[in-house]
């Protein structure tokens, strides 16, 4: 399969929607970002690659931090970690506050924020040094020592995070997590922060892709069941509230984050990942979908 091609044919299909959409404005510090932006990068478990357009430009990944934040969580807690969060699709926003009281501080799935909040807890409550423990693992897992927070992005996330600010408190109410709420969010805001390129986050993403391999990053280690449960929650919740429109048009578990990037596997085949910083109403890359959507079309490689 000639990757190389067909990711160049794809970007030349999809340059119609390159002026669709908008960056995360609600987030100041993204609303810098030039949004006329776009990479892509594919790496294969034979050890093949294809890239193109800004594949090596960093980018504040987000949501996609979530799947690295629920490694290590899975890592610590093992099936314990499911009394706290649950594994079903939102069906409503990311950042939904009426599904997270209808269901008494239960956050639907690790991928919305409320999940995720959670997740920064738990982190909290068992790591010595979980700032710097959960850099160095995603630094592990992509290969790649120079990956660092962007605390400016983190620090613009949090003068503007009413929202999320809400969702910790309802936790707290309902005594789902156990942290200072202030510090919860801290470690919140800084996970989302962290700027990777596409290359490094296709890099990183081949530990979920070829669940063969042993899964063992700076400590934090999972079993192949794990690593394959994990996939299906990115299946099943990786896209907000549109993951079964990704599921039906593309057909890879994947990941999104409001900095415009994307991330998907095809297991024990490939890992990819896109970027552009204008996204849809749902919170997802135009560019990037209608992209990932041409791949699997074009290959006739999915899950399905």
């Amino acid at each position: 399969m000639d990757y190389q091609k067909i990711i160049e044919d794809i970007y030349e299909a999809i340059r119609p929607y390159e002026k669709e959409g908008q960056q995360a404005t609600y987030i100041p510090e993204l609303a810098k970002v030039n949004p006329d932006q776009y990479g892509m990068h594919l790496c294969t478990t034979r050890g093949d690659s294809a890239s193109l357009g800004a594949a090596d430009t960093r980018f504040s990944i987000q949501s996609i931090s979530k799947v690295l934040s629920l490694a290590m969580c899975l890592a610590i807690k093992g099936d314990d970690l499911w009394k706290k969060i649950g594994k079903e699709p939102s069906g409503t926003a990311f950042n939904s506050l009426v599904q997270l009281e209808h269901e008494q501080g239960i956050p639907r799935n690790p991928f919305i924020n409320a999940g995720a909040i959670v997740m920064a807890d738990i982190l909290l409550t068992h790591l010595d040094n979980p700032e710097q423990d959960f850099l160095r693992f995603v630094r592990a897992v992509a290969g790649n020592d120079t990956i660092d927070y962007n605390r400016e992005v983190a620090a613009s996330e949090r003068e503007t995070g009413y929202l999320n600010a809400a969702i910790a408190n309802l936790l707290k109410y309902h005594q789902t997590i156990e942290n200072d709420i202030e510090s919860v969010l801290h470690l919140y805001f800084l996970m989302c922060s962290i700027e990777m390129s596409c290359r490094e986050l296709a890099l990183a993403f081949m530990a979920f892709a070829d669940h063969r391999r042993e899964f063992n990053y700076d400590g934090i280690a999972l079993t192949s069941s794990q690593v394959k449960r994990i996939n299906a929650i990115m299946q099943t919740c990786g896209f907000y509230d549109e993951a079964g429109e990704f599921a039906y048009l593309v057909g890879l578990p994947g990941k999104s984050g409001v900095g415009g990037g994307i991330v998907a596997i095809y297991p024990q085949q490939y890992s990819v990942a896109v970027w552009s910083p204008r996204l849809n109403s749902k919170g997802n890359s135009v560019m990037g979908l209608k992209a990932l959507e041409l791949l699997t079309s074009e290959t006739k490689e999915s899950i399905f």
